[in-house]
């Protein structure tokens, strides 16, 4: 999938979503991380105690392998633990484009590479500066298993994002 067509479709889910969604409850974000697939942003519906959100980010850019942009979706709450603020979310991912590969055949002038992309499903911790339902910044960190083949089968990154 091209990246105008990424990038169509992320516009398209999010403006489907604000006409379907009470506006109140629709939450914009941009950042670096698991939740925003990346670097990127995601569309998220909101509540008191959880948010499901949709993300279109990069994850890697490289001259060599070009880019690596995908989807993700995730799921947070704040009550897991019967806690009494929430601006402590635990949640669970999915990204679909979690990296690229190189794989290859042969050495030397031979050699035949060939890119291979991974995808990864994940927990992740977020602390929502206002709470999960209000702007402001977020921080946290994701611990994630991926499918690849050749490059860490776990992996985790930090976040950093603002809420709107």
């Amino acid at each position: 999938m091209n990246k105008f067509a990424l990038i169509f479709s992320f516009f398209s889910v999010s403006t489907l979503a604000s006409d379907v969604i009470d506006e109140n409850s629709l939450s914009f974000a941009v950042g670096a991380g698991a939740p925003y697939a990346g670097l990127g942003g995601h569309v998220a519906k909101v509540s008191d105690t959880d948010m499901k959100y949709l993300s279109l980010g990069c994850i890697q850019y490289s001259s060599l392998m070009g880019s690596a942009c995908g989807l993700g979706a995730g799921w947070m709450v704040t009550d897991l633990f019967d806690a009494t603020s929430n601006k402590h979310g635990f949640g669970v991912y999915a990204l679909q484009n979690a990296g690229e590969e190189i794989a290859s055949r042969g050495e030397g002038v031979f050699a035949e590479y060939q890119f291979q992309r991974y995808s990864a499903l994940g927990l992740n911790y977020t602390y929502f500066s206002n709470g999960i339902n209000q702007s402001g910044f977020t921080f946290g960190l994701s611990i994630h298993a991926t499918n690849a083949d050749y490059d860490e089968k776990i992996n985790g990154m930090f976040q950093i994002g603002y809420q709107f």
